[in-house]
């Protein structure tokens, strides 16, 4: 495997920034099949108070002939926020995607990209998936953090246990309208549906002692009503990286077989 940390001016961000990449051109096995097929993008994304790490076992992404970018999108929720240089959203769904496509020959279809997260991570990789289903073909979040309906109630100076009412004003924009918006994953699908374009493969986890079960629930459930297809896995497990290690032994093999 290699391991390569690039550095390069962000427009989105309006200052120079890092992304990692994992490459498993070391080693070529003739006997792997999947070696013999164009090789596939997986982009991870953190959650909150992360950073840009991998956490998806090396030994996978050489069994299955993938790469993986690792992005830092801060505290952000990959969301384009209301600040200049805020434009997380951008900078995962199109501008890495570029610098992939010119520099490194990945990501050119959709079936070859893949976005995946947990937490805050698992929010971006659905939204970001349901706002350019043309570049990712497949989204995976776990713990997804469905929180459109708890922010849509603050109030200016308004606290929760995570943040304050004026980081997700931020990363959301406007509360009061947030549950109409292109930040709703569920405006998304359904603006999607009205039009008659294809959605991402969407797959989603959750713990059963997590706190964002209900949630996660919740967005299940609109799926259904909606008749999306999606695989929903819940097993026993808290908000942690031993559940999403175990979520990760289960659907890598799945989405890249």
């Amino acid at each position: 495997m290699s391991q390569l940390t690039i550095k390069y001016f962000s427009r989105c961000l309006l200052r120079n920034i890092t992304f990692n990449m994992i490459l498993p051109n070391d080693y070529v096995d003739k006997e792997n099949e999947y070696t013999k097929r164009p090789r596939k993008t997986l982009m991870i994304l953190h959650g909150y108070t992360g950073d840009a790490g991998n956490w998806v076992p090396e030994e996978l992404a050489n069994k299955y002939n993938f790469a993986i970018v690792i992005p830092n999108g801060e505290n952000g929720f990959w969301l384009d926020g209301i600040s200049t240089g805020h434009k997380f959203q951008t900078l995962i769904g199109i501008e890495i995607i570029e610098y992939l496509r010119k520099n490194f020959n990945l990501a050119k279809k959709s079936e070859d990209t893949y976005i995946m997260g947990f937490s805050m991570g698992g929010f971006g990789a659905i939204h970001t998936a349901l706002a350019y289903p043309q570049t990712f073909g497949t989204a995976i979040g776990l713990s997804f953090a469905n929180i459109i309906n708890k922010i849509s109630k603050m109030k200016p100076g308004d606290p929760d246990s995570h943040a304050n009412y004026e980081y997700y004003r931020e990363c959301f924009g406007d509360l009061e309208k947030v549950k109409e918006s292109d930040n709703n994953p569920e405006i998304q699908i359904k603006k999607l549906l009205a039009k008659g374009e294809k959605l991402p493969k969407l797959y989603l986890a959750c713990g059963k002692e997590d706190f964002l079960l209900e949630n996660d629930r919740e967005f299940h459930k609109f799926l259904e009503e909606n008749n999306v297809k999606h695989v929903y896995w819940e097993a026993p497990g808290n908000h942690n990286p031993e559940f999403w290690d175990k979520c990760v032994q289960k659907f890598i093999p799945e989405i890249f077989s």
